[in-house]
Order: structure tokens, then C-alpha cells, then sequence
């Protein structure tokens, strides 16, 4: 199976941070995410995988050199949000199932396996005991958290909106995807259909919104126990460092 990194993005809100580098190549415990990554999958079995670039891309060019990482360029990176990194590499995706990893997370390969033994159209990892880490990131957890609901499959039926309270949280999306091409078609028509100022701008769990209401397809939620994190800004750094 391959996977994908998405890491066009400069990640603004990690201000003086990524001035000199992208998010990824951030270190973490003396690591840089980049790498952790890359390990991660390899340990799941990973054969093949790409990432995505666009803001300094040299760097990142540079630091996956002789490791067998393919390149796809969303030279628009700074005008277009992660879901048209994605079409950058849409040969991947219409061709084979394949993982789709934000650049600013970290996890252990047991997320990245749990979704490859998965058969659902489009698939995800979701933490159900955000609510302890989002405490520690944040002083008002519902601050930068999601709605996601669970139907009672364990398939997801609501994700992305403004929530009012913790009970309308379930869980917090990791930014850890499996598509399959069927999937994958789904995000292709349902973005066709958008204005191309709409389409720039649509965020990913918008846009798994978007197919939770077509309901031609569903979407697997898989919750993941072990050890993650997101890095959205020198705070964070500070938490997971500790």
C-alpha cells in the first residue's frame, strides 16, 4: 500500500517557527515530524510513499533525498487549503488504496495498520479520549475542537461543525486518512461541483462532511488509544515535550 504526506502548508500559526522551514521539518523530542512519520509507516509495512510540497520545498526535497519518497508539487500551496494538495497527487489516489497523513501530526504505525485493515470506501482514526490532551492544549477545550459523532455502527455521521459542548465530541479526528479510489471519486465529483473559489478554500473534514450528507459512500472511524499529537503551535511543542 502507499501513503501520502501533506505538507504544502507553511503552518502560520506556528509563527517564527517555520520562517526558515515547513511545518514538518519542525523537531519534536529532537526529531523532526517528517520523520517520525516516515518511520511510522515504514513500520506498518508502507511500500511506497510520496509527499506533497509547496512551501519550501527544497528543504523538504532535500531532506527525503535518497530515502525513495516521491515529490507532488501544489505549486498554489499558498492559496489553496490541504484537499488540493491532495489532487496534486491524484494518479495515487484513482489508482490504489492509499494513507493520507497531515505533515503536523505524529502517531505510532499501529494507527497507520489499524487503517489499512480496513475496508470502507474512505476511512479514519479518531482519538475517543481527546478530551485530557485538548485540556492541556488549551484552556477552553471546545476552543479548537470539532463536533464527531459516531453513528451506532461506529461509522462516523457527523464531523467539522461548532460544538456547543463536549457531549456533541466523540472523539477528535487525527488527520490520519485511508482512501480507496471509490472514495476518492466521491471527493473528485462532490468538489467538481463547487465554485472554484469554494473549491480552494474547502477543508478536509468539510469536505467528509459533504460526503456524509451525499450518503453515497461511508466513512470508517477507528479509534486509536496510543500515543499522537498534533503540532499547530509553539505551545504544543511545549506540551508534547513534556
Amino acid at each position: 500500500m502507499k501513503a501520502l504526506i501533506l505538507a504544502a502548508g507553511r503552518g502560520s500559526r506556528m509563527k517564527n517557527l517555520t520562517d526558515d522551514r515547513p511545518k514538518c521539518l519542525v523537531p519534536l523530542r529532537g526529531r523532526s515530524l517528517l520523520d517520525r512519520q516516515l518511520a511510522a509507516l515504514r513500520a506498518a509495512g508502507i511500500g511506497e510513499i510520496g509527499i506533497v510540497t509547496g512551501y519550501r520545498r527544497e528543504l523538504v526535497v532535500q531532506h527525503v533525498q535518497g530515502q525513495g519518497v516521491a515529490e507532488f508539487h501544489n505549486p498554489r500551496w499558498a492559496e489553496t487549503n490541504m484537499v488540493s494538495s491532495l489532487e496534486a497527487a491524484d494518479v495515487w489516489l484513482a489508482a490504489a488504496p492509499c494513507i493520507v497523513s497531515y505533515s503536523d501530526i505524529f502517531y505510532e504505525s499501529s494507527a497507520v495498520q489499524a487503517l489499512m485493515r480496513s475496508d470502507a470506501p474512505l476511512a479514519i482514526t479518531y482519538d475517543p479520549h481527546w478530551l485530557r490532551l485538548w485540556q492541556q492544549r488549551f484552556g477552553d477545550p471546545l476552543e479548537d475542537a470539532e463536533t464527531f459523532r459516531l453513528r451506532p455502527d461506529g461509522s462516523l455521521a457527523d464531523i467539522g461543525g461548532k460544538p456547543a459542548s463536549v457531549e456533541e465530541v466523540q472523539g477528535q479526528y487525527m488527520g490520519l486518512l485511508r482512501f480507496t479510489p471509490q472514495g476518492w471519486a466521491e471527493f473528485r465529483r462532490i468538489r467538481a461541483a463547487l465554485p472554484p473559489a469554494v473549491r480552494d478554500k474547502a477543508h478536509m473534514t468539510g469536505t467528509l462532511q459533504a460526503v456524509l450528507g451525499e450518503r453515497r459512500v461511508g466513512v470508517a472511524a477507528i479509534p486509536y488509544e496510543q500515543e499522537w499529537g498534533e503540532i499547530d503551535s509553539a505551545d504544543d511543542l511545549a506540551v508534547y515535550e513534556r
